[in-house]
């Protein structure tokens, strides 16, 4: 596939484009402040900021192009109509990681028989909100609201932990990201499923698995 990556040049970019490259597919790296200019390619994939994200999707979805798209903290809800209504793909994932996407699903089911929990989730000072896209995702599939403590230091890359508490016992369920390729089978997945997908927004790497 000939595919735009935004955000080239970036932590996650950098560590995605050599894998996308030996995936055979042709990558067309675009930065911040680039033109857009991406009519005819068969994909764009974004890991950029949630202030740069809307628009790049914008861009690409103007031009007929379905995205793949990685970046957290902004809604997607309204770029998914348009996408419905160009005949295209949004799929929108607040992880790529597959053993991420498996420690929501543990977390899932162990809230019903262990409903009191709470959820820690660790990233680099670089990362921009918070909570994490994929501790809300995972609040979410475990029902009852469960706090969420954030940190955010020097040194880390992307982890999580859910700490379910009983009558004299504890599970935690941990996953840690500590390099960014654990995101690239992730979106190769993506990109091979992405014609597949129903047109309009789809969300999260389990409607994949």
């Amino acid at each position: 596939m000939r595919v735009a990556l935004f955000g080239a040049d970036g932590k996650v970019g950098a560590a995605l484009r050599p894998v996308l490259e030996g995936a055979g597919h042709e990558v067309h790296g675009i930065e911040i402040g680039d033109p857009a200019e991406i009519a005819g390619l068969d994909a764009a994939v974004d890991f950029t900021t949630p202030d740069a994200a809307p628009g790049n999707v914008r861009a690409a979805l103007e031009q007929g192009v379905s995205c793949v798209v990685g970046t957290t903290g902004w809604d997607p809800a309204p770029l998914g109509t348009l996408a419905e209504e160009r005949g295209l793909r949004l799929f929108v994932a607040p992880n790529f990681a597959i053993g991420a996407v498996l420690m929501m699903r543990f977390a899932a089911e162990a809230a019903r028989w262990m409903p009191h929990a709470e959820i820690v989730e660790l990233h680099a000072d670089t990362k921009k909100d918070a909570p994490s896209g994929t501790a809300k995702a995972t609040a979410a599939l475990m029902g009852g609201d469960p706090p969420i403590h954030s940190v955010r230091l020097p040194g880390l890359v992307a982890h999580q932990e859910v700490i379910l508490g009983g009558q004299g016992q504890t599970l935690t369920i941990r996953h840690d990201t500590t390099a960014r390729d654990a995101f690239a089978p992730g979106v190769l997945l993506a990109l091979e499923k992405l014609g597949e997908l129903p047109t309009g927004l789809t969300v999260g790497l389990e409607a994949l698995l």
